[in-house]
């Protein structure tokens, strides 16, 4: 296995990684000249349709679900099949799927500092998501509802998200869920579309750029894979939504060659023995972990949507990440090596030796999407996500898992959506 050595610091304009010790090992990515791009010519890929002509055409329904997704949901769940129906139950239990939601608006939303008001955001983000999942699933008209209006509610008024530091993950967590609502609902009678998309673009994305290109004028190893990978989620999300392949292909790009945490090779800095890969925050802990994987998960599945193929990158360096947060999760011990960075404006050192115990064995609706992705789509042997997948199915989705935002990091219901074989 190969060592690189980035002891790099900020220098004017230049953001240069600080993380010593990162082993890549074969296959390392960002080489100059390759094509990092996979085109993916069947499957989860190619359904819905193309919303316009030539190479650059965007498919719809596109992003988390595809059309022949909710077609198998509608069969699964008329037929009463498992583990789908237990999945269906999960999600009209939840009490953001109730129809009639009345949604609160707000022109300017806040995270992190005083003023706080952000949950009325994400509860109505998971309400039309949750509505709308049950209109597609039943075709009843009042859910389409009930998902139309809270989007058009928020369209009209939202002009501002804002705070301190946390607005960045504000702009990438509520704008891919944001965005994956609208997309489900795309065509729907009264849907203002094309306002939802202006709101997106012109309050969601800026955020979502600027902390992508300049990490809150901090040193750029100084956030989490988390705050590069929501935000990577919501500029691909918002790509998708807008018919915008400029936004679409930043994200790919940066998953290939970005210099933060979130993108491929540094979210997973070391390759181990076993089939096994360190992922970035495993010495900080396993909360956050997990939302990584969700997270990661989550781009590439709307890659795949779209025809690229983001989860095998890297010789399925992912799954190989996906194997390791789940075993030390499902109480075995895993390697680590020590994990270096760089905090602050002046990238002061700070390093981790051992993996953290804090939050272990935490239920969190993140491994169905993977485990049925690598395991059924793919057929690759994946002893941990296989466990973890069977032992906390069926999953919930927002509010399930914790009462807090971060039980609402997930749009989730996975046993729902991404089960592909029972």
């Amino acid at each position: 296995m190969s060592r690189r050595d980035n002891t790099h610091r900020r220098n004017g304009l230049s953001r240069r990684r600080l993380l010593k010790g990162t082993a890549l090992g074969a296959g390392a990515l960002a080489v100059p000249g390759v094509a990092y791009a996979t085109t993916v010519d069947s499957g989860a890929g190619k359904t819905g349709t193309p919303a316009r002509t030539g190479a650059a055409a965007l498919t719809h329904p596109g992003m988390l679900h595809g059309a022949d997704d909710f077609a198998r949901m509608a069969e699964k769940v008329r037929a009463g099949a498992e583990p789908w129906k237990s999945g269906w139950e999960r999600l009209t239990a939840n009490p953001h799927s109730t129809a009639g939601w009345t949604p609160r608006p707000l022109e300017t939303v806040v995270r992190g500092g005083d003023g706080q008001n952000y949950p009325q955001l994400y509860k109505d983000i998971h309400a039309a998501y949750q509505n709308a999942l049950r209109w597609k699933v039943t075709g009843e008209r009042a859910h389409g509802d009930t998902a139309r209006d809270i989007l058009n509610a928020w369209a009209a008024k939202l002009r501002t998200v804002t705070g301190n530091a946390d607005r960045f993950l504000a702009s990438g967590i509520h704008g891919y869920q944001f965005a994956n609502a609208a997309e489900i609902m795309r065509g729907y009678d009264g849907f203002d579309l094309a306002r939802f998309q202006e709101m997106l673009a012109g309050v969601f994305y800026p955020l979502c750029d600027a902390f992508l290109r300049n990490h809150n004028g901090a040193c750029v190893t100084n956030y989490w894979a988390n705050w590069d990978l929501c935000n990577m989620a919501a500029v691909m999300a918002i790509g998708i939504l807008n018919d915008d392949r400029a936004k679409f292909d930043q994200a790919v790009d940066y998953f290939h060659h970005g210099e933060g945490n979130g993108s491929l090779a540094h979210a997973v800095p070391f390759l181990h023995e076993g089939g096994l890969a360190q992922w970035q925050e495993s010495g900080r802990d396993q909360g956050h972990s997990l939302m990584g994987i969700g997270l990661m998960g989550t781009v590439c599945e709307m890659a795949l949507k779209q025809g690229i193929d983001l989860y095998g990158a890297d010789d399925n360096r992912f799954m190989k990440a996906c194997e390791y947060v789940a075993k030390y999760n499902h109480g075995e011990s895993v390697p680590f090596r020590t994990y270096a960075w760089g905090t602050g404006q002046n990238c002061a050192h700070r390093e981790q030796t051992v993996v953290s115990e804090s939050g272990r064995g935490q239920t969190r609706p993140v491994w169905e999407r993977v485990y049925h992705h690598y395991h059924y789509r793919k057929g690759h042997r994946t002893p941990y996500l296989s466990l973890l997948a069977r032992k906390q199915s069926p999953e919930g989705g927002g509010g399930d898992h914790g009462p807090n935002s971060g039980g609402y990091d997930e749009l989730g219901f996975g046993t729902l959506t991404y089960v592909l074989k029972a």
